[in-house]
């Protein structure tokens, strides 16, 4: 919610305050947290009295394609009246735009169905520890956020684990419990409320119909160029040092995949430094 913010030209603490809707405290910590990982910096706006805005590093502008990632999410899928919606402008072309995942070297748009992958010399196992810590619920009657319903996905870090490991192939639920170490109880939680969204459906195992496996559904695949610009970031970011741990082609073109979020009217890449905004009240229903 504090990165949607400042896409949106929030730059001062009482302004996250007023936007976000988040106490003080959390807010707080959660810019401490962007500056201490090097993705905020606290710069001087007024010496007397000495005052502070929130600027975004470089390590923090390459998050631009998640945010377009998830705006077209919520475009496809959480239309509701009242809603912001946000009207995007390719200062290249000139064109209203609407932004979609796409393959750099093609063109096409990406689905993970387009997509193979083995693993690369920096594949590793994460370790399977956590702290401990309660659930907030974000979720609100307000209807101020462009991301509010991707935001409840994504910002939960046992979907987020859950989503990963089916869109590897690991769809049952001892496999689940295995490979993520999530306490049966919140797994079973999770898959719950992620059926209830309509991110996935069950259906049996064939030849064992006492066994079921968790599938996405196209609500849930759609979610794929998230994940898909979160893994780009941490390669380029948080590299390992034997290489990538993932591989990824795009079976369309045979070419190794880079995504990228392209305008819809001249096929160009969507940058922060290209792009102008304005925001309505959506008042129809999808």
């Amino acid at each position: 919610m504090i990165l949607e913010s400042y896409w949106l030209g929030v730059r001062r603490f009482d302004e996250f305050c007023r936007q976000t809707k988040l106490l003080k405290p959390v807010v707080s910590d959660r810019l401490k947290k962007l500056i201490d990982n090097g993705c905020f910096e606290k710069v001087v706006y007024q010496e007397k009295p000495k005052r502070f805005e929130y600027r975004g590093t470089e390590k923090f502008i390459d998050f631009f394609p998640m945010a377009l990632a998830m705006l077209y999410w919520e475009r496809q899928w959480s239309q509701k009246p009242g809603k912001l919606q946000i009207i995007l402008t390719h200062k290249s072309c000139g064109q209203q735009t609407e932004p979609f995942p796409a393959c750099k070297s093609c063109k096409e748009t990406i689905t993970p169905l387009d997509v193979s992958w083995k693993t690369g010399p920096g594949v590793g196992v994460m370790e399977a520890k956590y702290s401990p810590r309660r659930r907030q619920n974000n979720k609100t009657d307000s209807q101020t956020n462009l991301h509010d319903e991707i935001i409840q996905i994504i910002g939960d870090r046992w979907a987020m684990l859950i989503l990963r490991s089916i869109f590897t192939g690991i769809n049952q639920f001892q496999e689940i419990l295995k490979v993520t170490a999530i306490a049966s109880n919140i797994l079973s939680n999770r898959l719950s409320e992620l059926i209830d969204e309509g991110i996935l459906v069950t259906k049996e195992v064939p030849n064992d119909s006492r066994r079921i496996e968790y599938k996405l559904t196209k609500k849930g695949m759609s979610i794929y160029p998230i994940i898909l610009s979160l893994l780009h970031w941490g390669d380029k970011w948080l590299p390992s040092p034997k290489g990538a741990p993932l591989l990824l082609t795009h079976k369309l073109c045979g070419n190794p995949l880079q995504l990228q979020m392209i305008c819809s009217e001249c096929e160009k890449e969507v940058t922060p430094d290209e792009t102008s905004y304005s925001i309505v009240i959506s008042h129809s229903r999808k």
